[in-house]
């Protein structure tokens, strides 16, 4: 995936996977059937966003139904100059998240233990953020629907999918679609699939247009 971890982000990575361990006799945070599933399908697949995100520094990234906290915390150990809120109204992931947070000395991360639903309804944090994200947490109309709420103009929704459930719906006036990825997860070769909508100023008109790059 081209990328190279240093020793004490590996640390950390170590330190989150005994966390989830922990926790997952408490509360269902992640499915895991291997040893390997915890590293490939979680801490890479939320990896596979680094090479999307916005370059400058310190971008604000909202992960919505953050769960076990992918992909959002696994972008902030690599990428520490994320300012990052974590969304999340179940309890028990809410206080794995905060205990996850303080266990891998992580700073400039917000866990908000609201439904997503009533923060929109209530008309709050519009237009606020660089980057919005969810794994599988939502629908796709519904998360496109969520971005354009949530994101500055200009702020990118990052979609992730399966390619299974990679569905083509109409695209909201206010997001365009800039790109789809596909590619294959290293060691056991899982495909994914990661749809780039960017928040415009203007709305324009909703289309099922799409550009794929193939990787």
């Amino acid at each position: 995936m081209g990328i190279s971890l240093a020793a004490a982000e590996l640390h950390r990575f170590a330190a989150y996977g005994e966390e989830l361990a922990r926790w997952r006799r408490l509360v269902s945070l992640v499915a895991v059937k291997s040893p390997l599933d915890v590293i490939v399908k979680h801490f890479l697949d939320s990896l596979s966003l680094l090479p999307h995100l916005p370059g400058e520094k310190g971008p604000l990234l909202l992960d919505l139904g953050a769960g076990g906290g992918f992909p959002g915390l696994p972008l902030k150990i690599v990428r520490p100059d994320i300012e990052l809120h974590l969304l999340e109204i179940s309890r028990k992931k809410v206080s794995f998240l905060r205990e996850a947070i303080r266990k891998l000395g992580l700073t400039g991360v917000e866990v908000i233990p609201e439904r997503v639903e009533a923060v929109m309804q209530a008309g709050q944090r519009a237009g606020r953020y660089d980057v919005v994200t969810s794994r599988a947490a939502f629908p796709t109309a519904e998360l496109l629907a969520m971005g354009v709420h949530f994101l500055r103009p200009g702020g990118l929704l990052l979609v992730m999918r399966g390619p299974r459930t990679a569905a083509d719906p109409v695209v909201p006036c206010h997001l365009r679609r800039e790109k789809t990825i596909s590619l294959r997860l290293p060691i056991r070769g899982y495909p994914r699939v990661i749809t780039i909508f960017r928040k415009v100023s203007a709305p324009g008109k909703s289309t099922r247009r799409d550009v794929r790059e193939v990787t």
